[in-house]
């Protein structure tokens, strides 16, 4: 008697063709986790197509087919690391009429968790490392990240300026006061090889580092003291 195929004996293989569609939409990803450790170990100029994909795995022809170009490779790299992030970011402090050291108080421990994955932090790097000789990733950079941060930032700190939350500064210096020790943090390690004194490889200390500018920063921020118009005592005369 031939089993129905209710009696055929089931197993627990995983069926294939769930574990292809896993395979094939995760390959984006191993492409771009390839292309910026090899970026970061030889550079972009000398890290050819073929470089990367077989250091994914990938055929050349497949890679093309999600990356039409290395200019693509690392576009793609970008958005990954900070595109929907900084949105949401932006979207935060577009959104906030006050003071605005809550909001960065409340903002800086997710960044700090988001820059303390290699895969976002190492696109800073990149850019950082290639932008002088190659003005395109750096134009890139600034209209996908900076162009997109910098003018929220700037309109925060002059509502706040205006609303007499913060004294009176100049809104856009106030903004590369915010976001200029980062990125001197991240060249002394990179550029230079200067580490934070007790700090092990893979650990730049981004939590103090944000801690100690933070309070130094928002202690420059404080409202200018109202003058004092009490009346003044005439001691002159006992």
């Amino acid at each position: 008697m031939t089993p129905q195929p209710e009696d055929q004996p089931k197993t627990d293989q995983p069926e294939t063709e769930p574990k292809f569609r896993r395979r094939k939409e995760a390959r984006p990803d191993e492409i771009l986790d390839a292309a910026l450790g090899l970026f970061a170990e030889k550079g972009f100029d000398r890290t050819r197509v073929e470089d990367i994909a077989s250091r994914a795995g990938v055929s050349k022809g497949a890679l093309y087919l999600y990356f039409p170009s290395k200019d693509a490779v690392i576009e793609a790299l970008v958005h990954r690391a900070v595109g929907s992030f900084v949105g949401n970011m932006t979207d935060h402090i577009t959104a906030w009429r006050g003071d605005p050291r809550p909001l960065l108080t409340r903002l800086v421990p997710i960044f700090v968790e988001r820059v303390s994955d290699p895969r976002v932090l190492g696109v800073p790097k990149l850019i950082i490392r290639e932008a002088p000789s190659h003005p395109k990733l750096a134009e890139m950079y600034r209209e996908q990240v900076i162009g997109t941060a910098f003018p929220a930032l700037t309109a925060l700190f002059s509502q706040a300026v205006e609303g007499g939350f913060i004294r009176k500064i100049d809104p856009e210096m106030a903004v590369r006061c915010l976001i200029g020790p980062f990125l001197m943090h991240v060249m002394l390690e990179d550029v230079f090889g200067i580490r934070p004194s007790g700090a092990v490889p893979g650990d730049m200390k981004f939590t103090t580092l944000l801690d100690t500018h933070l309070s130094i920063f928002f202690a420059g921020l404080e409202p200018d003291p109202l003058p004092d118009r009490s009346p003044q005592k005439d001691m002159s005369h006992g």
